[in-house]
């Protein structure tokens, strides 16, 4: 179960750090959508990047471990935002990866929280 927790926690980086990179270094301009400003973007991809430190390096160092659960609810409520946009939008076609992103957040807060703390 821990090798288990490491892996999605490490998939989860993976994606969101790429993600949250991306919003960081695109202009504004680019980001900016109707709903949100391009500020607002920026602010979303900063989280993605703080929290995909989060799930890994507090537990890989040994220090703060409690950060990586912690990380991970920081995580689902950002998902429970985008699946909320994406339903308000009606893009139900595109919902599919904020709601696998909200279930692999989820186990990694109720395994690290729970059997598997460290």
């Amino acid at each position: 179960m821990n090798l288990t927790l490491w892996i999605i926690a490490g998939l989860l980086a993976a994606a969101f750090l790429a993600s949250g990179v991306m919003k960081l270094i695109q202009p504004k301009e680019k980001v900016a959508t109707p709903d949100f400003s391009g500020g607002a973007i920026k602010v979303i991809g900063g989280l993605e990047v703080l929290a995909a430190i989060g799930l890994i390096l507090p537990a890989a160092v040994g220090i703060a471990p409690v950060v990586v659960p912690l990380a991970a609810a920081g995580l689902v409520l950002l998902m429970i935002g985008a699946v909320i946009v994406h339903l308000r939008r009606h893009e139900l076609r595109t919902i599919a990866v904020p709601v696998a992103l909200l279930a692999l957040s989820a186990v990694v807060v109720w395994g690290r929280f729970g059997p598997q703390s460290f």
